[in-house]
């Protein structure tokens, strides 16, 4: 993700004009330690809320609006002890204080260990003392009304609540029970010959393993990344989404169960679901290469507006979903961009280039963020833009950068450890294998279409004409002796041993044998050290997309379009390319996140039931956790009463929790009721009334139920 954070940085240096919000400051401090230290996406998840939490604290400390999530409260199993804050200091300059010491402290326990330690602590240091603030004060009294001590303590209880919140982080997130079913996969040899569970994960033995953010992992043999997640403290998960999965010595947690992936049966061929969406890993893979003829139009004309009410409901209509040969979903796109009132314009692409951008540009590559780090990246390149009014869900009053940032922060960090916590339990438990062992496999047995050919095996790759097919004799992969003869063929990306100097070779595509397939990703890499099922990727982009989609109050990226430049043969990391130059677009957030998920099937990282219910799931944690979010600061609101816009020259809207039948009543300076009206709440606890023929001047506004007046406010007409 190193390119795409290039690009972002451009793009935001030619758009920024005022100073960033301490805020946002410190989430960039977040995201750059991110992408020095190891790749591992549910620790970063914790990492990206537990910051966001240190400054939202402290935010709704000094706002009257807004009530915190940790200090003073109990979260999981630990409370925060907290006896209120006050301070003579200027609220401005403490909160600043206060916000900055909290990341900090929080920052230097949580990165100690991190194999980039010293180029995040230069920065982080470099940040505090351009705020002229001591890094050696480390006093805790908040009592006595120093900022920095209240920065300090909350970061000291956020380390103590850590420490018990399940992530074991004290044994450095070690697993405590998870042990694989399969002896690793030697990328080394050809094919899959120790795989004894075809249905599960197997750990990979990659020489000079390098992990997603460029660290050299020693024994070149990772271990599956956080199978037990599912007992970490959540946000907003709760236990009507729970299912517990007794094992002996552990219990698996699971939210949002999805049930069983396709599990390999008996014959059928591409009858099988399992074989059926393996198969399409590699039949995807045909299309990296620039030398390929078709040619996309990757516009939101034509790319995009997928509805999730199209989605597959169980495998069996997955080929129905998605286009098995040429690649891609049904997508209709969109005609008209909604912010310009003008057409989306064309872009066409080869399909080569494209793919292959894509499989790139969202992949776990060098000096990456990792997805959740992702989304708060493209967060922030909303927040950027000039065509963004910070409205909080595009309604009431405009918001300040910091205010903006700090909502969004707290809504989106909670929202992805949320994701981390319901992805990765379903991933230890299911415990699902990947696209490289299981075609490996298949492939090794032989091929399930045919049982009159010798090389059936029930258990066989399926054959798909021109993609999946039988060495035969005289085929140039048959070997000199025909050694090769009866062994699966492939016509797929042929793979990083087809590459000397990647600023110069592409592999391409051609007829490989399947027993040597690779993933469209580095030697050193290959594929993540964890299970497939259900994609990460899947699952965070969904619920990061629902939660810019409410939090804008706008589903669309602002001007209606998200754009990033590809450069012609600079962008890709491990071969030359892509051949032409062109723009990735996505009109929604939506479109986006749908996008991400292909990118991990023509990646082959994939198959297509590892990513439908992450996006289902995804779609549902974003929006529960945005609800849940907002009821800190919208909650409080609505308990006292408020209205918006004021000053205001004809729509006022009334937001107000009741269940009760109110009466919204306008009075004027001498006490005189002069409107009166039924208070109609939505679903949102809001009332709009019209208020236009009303004089311009100073009135009172009143919610009232039978004799008591339950909120007054001034209101200024104009």
């Amino acid at each position: 993700m190193r390119k795409f954070f290039f690009i972002l940085t451009l793009f935001v240096v030619g758009q920024s004009v005022y100073p960033q919000s301490v805020a946002r400051q410190w989430n960039e401090e977040i995201l750059n330690a991110i992408r020095n230290d190891f790749a591992r996406p549910t620790v970063h998840a914790r990492n990206l809320f537990h910051s966001s939490v240190a400054i939202y604290d402290i935010w709704a400390l000094f706002d009257p609006d807004s009530k915190p999530y940790f200090l003073g409260n109990t979260v999981g199993e630990y409370s925060c002890n907290f006896d209120g804050f006050s301070t003579e200091e200027d609220i401005v300059k403490a909160r600043h204080e206060a916000m900055s010491y909290a990341v900090y402290g929080l920052m230097k326990h949580r990165f100690a260990d991190s194999p980039g330690k010293e180029d995040i602590f230069t920065s982080i240091d470099a940040l505090m003392d351009s705020f002229g603030y001591d890094i050696n004060f480390r006093n805790t009294n908040y009592k006595s009304g120093n900022p920095a001590a209240l920065g300090n303590y909350l970061a000291e209880q956020l380390i103590a609540f850590g420490l018990q919140d399940g992530s074991n982080e004290a044994g450095d997130y070690e697993n405590t029970f998870y042990e694989p079913l399969n002896d690793p996969l030697d990328t080394d040899i050809t094919g899959n010959p120790d795989i004894m569970f075809p249905n599960n994960w197997q750990p990979l033995k990659v020489e000079n393993y390098v992990d997603q953010s460029g660290n050299i992992i020693p024994g070149g043999q990772p271990p599956f990344l956080s199978p037990e997640w599912g007992k970490v403290t959540p946000f907003s998960l709760n236990s009507d989404q729970l299912t517990v999965y007794p094992k002996p010595g552990f219990d698996y947690l699971v939210y949002h169960d999805p049930r069983d992936p396709p599990y390999i049966q008996d014959g059928l061929g591409l009858d099988d679901p399992y074989k059926w969406g393996f198969a399409m890993v590699s039949v995807w893979a045909s299309h990296l290469d620039k030398n390929d003829p078709t040619m996309m139009d990757i516009s939101p004309r034509s790319l995009g507006n997928v509805s999730i009410d199209s989605y597959p409901t169980d495998f069996e209509d997955y080929d129905s979903f998605y286009t098995f040969v040429e690649g891609g979903d049904p997508s209709p796109g969109r005609e008209i961009n909604p912010s310009t009132g003008m057409p989306y314009e064309s872009q066409l692409v080869p399909r080569g280039d494209y793919t292959r951008v894509l499989a790139e540009f969202w992949a776990d590559g060098p000096d990456s963020e990792t997805p959740p780090g992702h989304w708060f990246t493209i967060l922030n390149y909303v927040n950027d833009q000039p065509q963004l009014v910070k409205k909080f869900r595009g309604k009431g009053d405009v918001l300040s950068d910091l205010e903006w940032d700090v909502k969004s922060y707290f809504i989106l960090g909670g929202t992805m450890h949320d994701v981390a916590i319901s992805a990765w339990g379903i991933k230890g438990y299911y415990d699902y294998i990947r696209p490289i062992s299981a075609i490996r496999y298949m492939a090794d047995q032989g091929q399930s279409t045919d049982p009159n050919d010798a090389s059936y095996d029930p258990h066989g790759i399926p054959l798909v004409p021109n993609y999946i097919e039988v060495v035969k004799e005289g085929d140039p992969l048959a070997g000199a002796f025909n050694e090769n003869v009866g062994k699966i063929k492939l016509f797929t990306w042929r793979g990083p041993d087809f590459i000397v100097d990647p600023n110069e070779d592409e592999a391409g595509v051609g007829w490989i044998l399947a027993e040597e397939w690779f993933p469209y990703q580095r030697p050193s890499f290959v594929t993540p050290p964890f299970a497939g099922y259900v994609s990460g990727h899947s699952t965070f982009s969904r619920a990061a997309a629902e939660v810019l989609t409410l939090l804008t109050g706008d589903e669309y990226f602002p001007g209606g379009m998200g754009v990033f430049d590809i450069p012609k043969d600079e962008f890709l990391k491990f071969e030359k390319g892509p051949s032409v130059p062109f723009q990735l677009q996505w009109a929604t957030y939506r479109d986006a996140s749908d996008q991400t998920s292909l990118s991990r099937i023509w990646g082959g990282i994939h198959p297509p039931c590892d990513d439908i219910p992450g996006r289902i799931i995804g779609a549902r944690i974003g929006t529960d956790a945005f609800s849940f979010a907002e009821s800190y600061f919208v909650g409080a609101i609505l308990e006292r009463g408020r209205i918006y816009p004021n000053p205001t020259a004809d729509i006022l809207n009334v937001a107000f929790k009741t269940d009760q039948p109110l009466e919204v009543c306008i009075y004027d300076t001498l006490g005189r009721k002069v409107y009166t009206e039924n208070a109609v709440f939505d679903n949102e606890d809001r009332c709009s009334l019209d208020i236009s023929a009303l004089r311009d001047g100073l009135y009172f506004v009143s919610l009232e139920w039978e004799d008591r007046r339950l909120f007054t406010e001034r209101l200024v007409k104009k």
